[in-house]
């Protein structure tokens, strides 16, 4: 089961093709969105305004927006902590999502989540998940639940590079193949697993996505930079769900432009400076797709330079926003941790809750 065979250009993938100058200028505007987004909230984080971590996706925009434009009504996304970019490109608005990560009672998970735990059930977005891997058998439930229904959809589950050892993974890697769930697993290798690199944290033939072998199972690998690319060939990965019912590893190539999180002290230690700038400069997928859209005369640089400063601005009213609005209550504290309790089912009244003494 090898990999694609490498187009020319991936512009001519048939859902490429397809697209108008309208929708590929979204495209652009959804990324740089993201980009000023998480800007934004460097900030504000580095202005002691948030707590906890803050996982920036900067350099990574064009994976989720180019995958999650695929999806349909019956698709479904989950990720991992590294969220907010995902969450913005499902259709979560900037204020609910900036909020969050101010931790106020406005936010996305009503300022209980943070950065790591945004929820958007509306636009098929289960989160947002802390703990490593640990969304890898939640997407293989909703994809389950896809199939059980006959539903025409899928599942896109995201993790990171460091995530693909976690026994739970390879678990759900297991039970996707035997059950033929229509799920896409997608590594987003930046190629760092916090601060250790790809070489000296797992053990790999030619890449990580190959591992999907032993489970009898499709794959691919994908350039990150290319947002054409991304489309066409997660486009067929989903068709494979859709159609067969049949799961697909993705591993795309990308590149985060900051630590592992904003706490990560070492960011510059464990890898170059030089490195960094070098991605900056000539594998930035904003910069990429700007220039893209620029030659095809489907943007120019004015126009280009308008909607970056729209973002800018958005991204600037969303932290407003989260400082003028209120903390959350005390006495809700207790709130949306069980279903049945918030809804006083029968349930609920049955047994005993550590929080009834």
């Amino acid at each position: 089961m090898p990999p694609t065979p490498a187009l020319k250009d991936y512009a001519q993938a048939d859902v490429n093709r397809s697209l108008t100058p309208e929708d590929k200028i979204h495209f652009f505007r959804e990324m740089a969105r993201i980009r000023r987004f998480e800007q934004t909230a460097l900030k504000h984080y580095n202005g002691g305004k948030m707590g906890g971590f803050l996982h920036l996706y900067i350099g990574q925009e064009s994976v989720a927006v180019g995958t999650v434009s695929l999806c349909g009504e019956h698709d479904h996304v989950i990720t991992a902590y590294r969220c907010h970019g995902h969450a913005l490109a499902v259709g979560m608005e900037m204020n609910p999502c900036m909020a969050e990560l101010f931790g106020k009672a406005t936010g996305a998970s009503k300022g209980k989540g943070g950065s790591m735990h945004l929820f958007d059930p509306e636009n098929n977005f289960w989160g947002g998940h802390g703990i490593v891997g640990g969304q890898t058998p939640l997407g293989l439930g909703l994809a389950y639940g896809v199939k059980y229904k006959n539903q025409e959809g899928c599942c896109l589950c995201y993790l990171g590079d460091g995530a693909v050892n976690q026994g739970a993974f390879h678990e759900s890697l297991n039970i996707a193949a035997l059950f033929e769930l229509p799920v896409v697993y997608v590594i987003e290798n930046n190629g760092y697993s916090m601060g250790t690199s790809q070489t000296r944290s797992s053990a790999y033939k030619h890449c990580l996505a190959q591992r999907a072998e032993a489970y009898d199972m499709e794959w691919d690998v994908v350039n990150g930079e290319d947002l054409y690319e991304v489309r066409a060939k997660t486009q067929i990965a989903m068709e494979r769900a859709k159609k067969e019912s049949k799961p697909t590893v993705l591993e795309i190539d990308t590149y985060r432009y900051y630590g592992h999180s904003v706490a990560d002290a070492n960011a510059k230690k464990y890898r170059t400076p030089e490195e960094i700038n070098q991605y900056r400069a000539h594998h930035d997928p904003l910069r990429l797709w700007r220039r893209r859209l620029v030659e095809e005369g489907v943007l120019t640089e004015e126009q280009a330079d308008a909607i970056d400063k729209e973002a800018k601005q958005e991204a600037n009213a969303s932290a407003t926003f989260a400082i003028e609005s209120p903390a959350p209550e005390v006495a809700e504290i207790f709130d949306d941790v069980y279903w049945e309790t918030d809804n006083n089912t029968e349930a609920a009244n049955t047994g005993r809750h550590f929080f009834n003494d």
